[in-house]
């Protein structure tokens, strides 16, 4: 079980709770986490809750449980550096028709954003997080045993200790309940490259 003593907030939540065993965030209205790219909007105000460290192989695991229904309401996994370096995770409500699985990746102040349309009707999915240095894997999954790559990126300042762990926000006026559970840090399952080997310089 994970010991959420050595973990600490940056931005406390005005309305939030911790147990042994979870951790609930009631988001408050206009709380996002973005930076520039598109159209030049930038804010760095939602709720974090994580906990530091060196190593450079290993993984993270969450389970998020929701009930957005406002537009952007948000909530998942997040690396966060500073403002202007981080990356994060999560499923974005849209409309009664779709919702937007995707995660951001923000490095020197630019974020990008990558996503899929799911359906409205799923409330509860597993992240995980692994590191190998200064590159990461980001998967989901619906039960927690089945992991899908979401994507894999470089953190460029990523160099030695960093921050990780979760996120709620609702950058619309909105509010809702986010629930994690079932976390963990375990050894990397992100298993080196064996594929085809880098071009030699000639």
């Amino acid at each position: 079980m994970m010991d959420f003593k050595n973990f600490t907030w940056t931005r406390t939540p005005e309305k939030y709770s911790i147990s042994d065993d979870k951790i609930t965030i009631i988001t408050k209205p206009h709380t996002d986490l973005w930076q520039r790219t598109y159209y030049n909007f930038r804010n760095d105000n939602a709720p974090l809750l994580q906990i530091s460290s060196s190593e450079k192989y290993f993984s993270f695991v969450v389970k998020t449980h929701f009930k957005s229904n406002a537009r952007f309401d948000q909530c998942g996994i997040v690396l966060y550096l500073d403002s202007e370096n981080w990356l994060k995770a999560s499923i974005e409500y849209e409309n009664n028709l779709c919702q937007h699985l995707g995660s951001v990746v923000t490095n020197n102040g630019f974020s990008d954003w990558a996503t899929t349309e799911i359906s409205p009707d799923i409330d509860t999915m597993w992240y995980r997080l692994s590191r190998r240095e200064n590159d990461f894997k980001i998967e989901c999954s619906l039960d927690g045993i089945s992991f899908k790559q979401m994507r894999i990126c470089h953190l460029f300042n990523a160099k030695e200790k960093i921050n990780f762990g979760i996120y709620a926000c609702s950058p619309e006026d909105s509010s809702f309940e986010a629930i994690f559970t079932d976390m963990e840090i375990t050894e990397c399952k992100w298993q080196a490259h064996d594929g085809q080997q880098p071009d030699k310089d000639i």
